[in-house]
């Protein structure tokens, strides 16, 4: 007699083996196209042990669908509280876990507050059940057992056993479809839930409302209303199922005052249509062994119709396996953007996983035909770019969108236009703060998107016939006045902390984006616009205390705020992070940060002692985005506002204390292992920090074309720009210990400067680094 456990492990080893033949002829195509197989390398785990925040589901490079597991439904309330549990679900996953509760559609990577987790569908054979259980007993819900031994991931690619049910999932994409595949057992009771309830950072009230169509017995129709993070949200769906099921039905949990004349109908099982603010429907089917059950589920920001011309036209067949080479051949070719050579294969597989992280979000927002929600709730249509939408300003202003101006210029000039479709379709008007699907969400500071703007113009790759309302909307927006203090920082010149929370950081950050609305109009030639935001741009004076040597909050009356401690976290006037950190806030002049904090020599002591210090733990236990795994010193990595601290030491005497600290973070904060992030990856910004460093440069300051030099880590890297051109690094005597740059030639001219331009680098050639294992302290003498 088989033993059934036997011959599942001889259908799983057998299924695995087809899988590998599959690749490798797959990777033959891409040897002929791009002679390397780079998603080899990346890891779709790193980050989802702990706080990282990533998922590792199926995407396509800025796919609209994220079809991902979700391990536990953690409510964003309890008891009417907030439960700080759900943090650490955020993207729906946690490596930890040991059940998965199913598989939704939508999903950010990284951020540190959610949303989404659209559209969760589980699988299960036996006894019907529609609620998800207990991770302490799931055999009371839908939701099933899982080993990591039986899960894998790869871009484009997720499949995991569930062994409470005997049940092998897949799961791949196209850019706007999640196709589903399961293998199920011999059973005359195998049931697909769809929950309609279910979401991330999930409450009673969340959910608006819901409608379903059940067009026939393999077409379903639908749309989602809900209001959390985005307060307007509607996501749209068509649902395909492979084969016809014999059954449906639904339950609803909401308690409806009204019911009109549906109640004449008993709407649970077989009625097509279910409606409801909270209800989760089954479809039911007879399964042979090993029978497979595939799922096409498209999203659509604008109608079902929508949804079933993006099905149609992505995925027209039932070939799953051609759809996860097809996403697998494009992870391929932008993965080929940069193609290193490392000291070990630990190295490049933190590399590559970076890049894929960093290619993750914005997301295309709109239906193939261009069809897309605006911001103002009505149907607009992209002309002559794509829309996109997750815009984390805050963090990806920083890195993500410079690292896009040199390998992405196409996507972000798309962006760019985006944003200004947002400022378009905006009533107050205003550029995105924080926006997803097309919704304001408001959240963090400052005007992000006038960094990201300044920084395309600068770098020649926002459309130059956008130039002027770039510029318009920027300062439009910076003028807004009731905007977050933004009325008395014009009158004061700084935001007081008695009127504002997080005074001094808006202070800072707005004197930056002033900054950059600057470099904008200087090279418009528009003097009255460079002149008022010059003008703001030095309001970074207003609020550092001599008496301190430190930035710190003031009052209305001008006077400084008496109680104030420079490490806490909290209530001091910064936000997520401290007066340590946001007293380096000064990127866009270095130089007038040194000099206010008493000279070179002082400064190089501080940054010393910023990274040698110890920050106890009560300084941050009440900012959940900080967490000690991030930290060092008082120095945060796990957290963006310090992320350009580390190169400050290119300004004094000691550049080479830059080169070694930014060695020492890629080794002590990254890794390719499920907790190989040290913080929440947000939307990418924390990876592409990581891929500037190992290139050996970073954008300090965006809205300059400037990098700062750091220490490479890669060994050799080819980068391919669109423009055509290549640029190729070579780092000798590259090893762990020789952390130190003795001399930079670039086309074989030597430079004796810290910094490299963008021109500079897009126009290709050869950048050779020479390391040692001492510093050469005459590097940069010159600069």
């Amino acid at each position: 007699m088989l033993n059934c456990g036997n011959f599942h492990s001889f259908i799983m080893s057998f299924k695995k083996y087809l899988s590998v033949i599959v690749f490798c002829f797959s990777i033959g195509i891409i040897s002929a196209q791009q002679s390397k197989n780079f998603i080899q390398y990346v890891n779709p785990f790193v980050g989802t042990k702990n706080m990282g925040h990533t998922f590792p589901g199926a995407t396509r490079p800025f796919g609209m669908v994220q079809l991902s597991p979700e391990t536990d439904a953690q409510a964003y309330v309890v008891d009417g509280k907030y439960n700080p549990n759900a943090y650490a679900y955020c993207a729906g996953y946690q490596y930890n876990d040991t059940t998965i509760v199913g598989f939704s559609h939508t999903h950010f990577s990284g951020t540190g507050h959610s949303d989404l987790g659209d559209f969760l569908v589980m699988p299960m054979v036996g006894e019907l059940l529609l609620n998800p259980g207990m991770s302490s007993s799931p055999e009371t819900g839908y939701r099933s057992r899982f080993s990591h031994k039986e899960e894998k991931a790869e871009p484009n690619y997720y499949q995991v056993y569930l062994s409470d049910y005997k049940i092998n999932a897949e799961l791949t994409s196209s850019t706007r479809v999640g196709f589903h595949r399961y293998t199920f057992p011999k059973t005359d009771s195998a049931n697909i839930v769809l929950d309609l309830m279910s979401g991330i950072y999930n409450f009673d009230e969340k959910n608006v409302w819901t409608f379903v169509r059940v067009e026939n017995d393999t077409l379903v129709t639908g749309y989602r209303q809900t209001q959390g993070w985005a307060r307007t949200r509607t996501v749209y769906f068509a649902l395909s199922f492979s084969k016809p099921f014999s059954l449906y039905g639904h339950k609803k949990y909401d308690e409806q005052v009204y019911r009109g004349f549906w109640r004449k109908f008993d709407e649970t099982k077989n009625f097509p249509e279910m409606a409801g603010r909270q209800l989760r429907a089954y479809f039911q089917f007879e399964t042979e062994e090993t029978e497979e059950i595939l799922l096409k589920f498209a999203l659509s920001s604008t109608s079902t119709s929508g949804a079933l011309k993006n099905l149609e036209t992505e995925i027209p067949h039932w070939n799953f396996d051609k759809i996860k080479k097809e996403g697998q051949l494009e992870w391929n070719h932008e993965l080929a953007k940069i193609d290193i050579e490392t000291i070990n294969v630990a190295d490049k597989e933190t590399f590559y996983t970076a890049l894929y992280h960093s290619f993750l979000s914005p997301i295309e927002y709109m239906d193939v035909d261009g069809a897309y929600k605006g911001l103002d709730g009505n149907i607009h249509y992209a002309k002559d770019f794509t829309n996109y939408t997750i815009f984390s300003l805050w963090d990806t202003y920083r890195a993500l969108h410079p690292l896009f101006n040199l390998i992405q210029p196409g996507r972000n000039k798309d962006m760019m236009e985006s944003l200004l479709a947002h400022y378009d379709q905006s009533v107050h008007p205003m550029l995105p703060v924080w926006s997803h699907y097309a919704n304001e969400n408001w959240c963090m500071i400052g005007y992000h998107s006038v960094s990201v703007l300044a920084d395309a113009l600068i770098k020649d790759v926002l459309k130059p016939e956008s130039y002027q309302r770039a510029l318009s909307a920027s300062a439009q927006t910076a003028n807004t006045d009731y905007y977050d203090g933004i009325e008395l920082y014009k009158k004061l010149g700084f935001v007081p902390d008695d009127k504002n929370t997080s005074s001094v950081s808006k202070t800072l950050e707005y004197a930056y984006d002033d900054w950059c609305i600057t470099q904008m109009a200087e090279k418009l030639n528009d003097s009255s616009i460079a002149q008022e935001f010059g003008k703001r741009a030095l309001s970074y004076q207003n609020v550092f205390n001599k008496a301190r040597i430190s930035m710190a909050p003031r009052l209305e009356n001008g006077e400084w705020r008496k109680e104030f401690d420079k490490l806490s976290t909290h209530g001091q006037g910064f936000i997520e992070g401290n007066a340590w950190n946001y007293s380096l806030y000064l990127p866009q002049s270095p130089e007038k940060l040194i000099a206010l904090m008493g000279g070179k020599k002082a400064f190089e002591l501080h940054l010393d002692s910023l990274f040698t210090q110890h920050l106890d733990d009560k300084y941050f236990e009440q900012t959940e985005d900080i967490t000690r795994d991030g930290i060092i010193g008082l120095y945060v990595h796990g957290n963006e506002p310090g992320h350009h601290i580390p190169f400050l030491y290119n300004w004094t005497n000691a550049p080479w204390k830059t080169q070694a600290r930014v060695r020492m973070i890629m080794e002590s904060m990254y890794s390719n292992s499920n907790d190989g992030l040290c913080g929440n990856d947000d939307a990418g910004q924390m990876s592409a920090w990581y891929i500037f460093n190992a290139l050996g440069f970073y954008p300090v300051a965006p809205g300059s074309d400037r990098y700062a030099i750091g220490s490479p880590l890669v060994k050799t890297a080819k980068i391919s720009f669109e423009n055509g051109n290549k640029l190729q690094i070579y780092v000798r005597n590259q090893n762990r210990e020789n952390v130190y740059i003795q001399n930079i030639e670039l086309n074989g001219k030597k430079i004796n400067r810290l910094y490299l331009t963008h021109n500079e680098l897009t126009q290709g050639g050869i950048l050779e680094f020479k390391m040692g294992s001492k510093p050469n302290k005459d590097l940069g003498s010159s600069d």
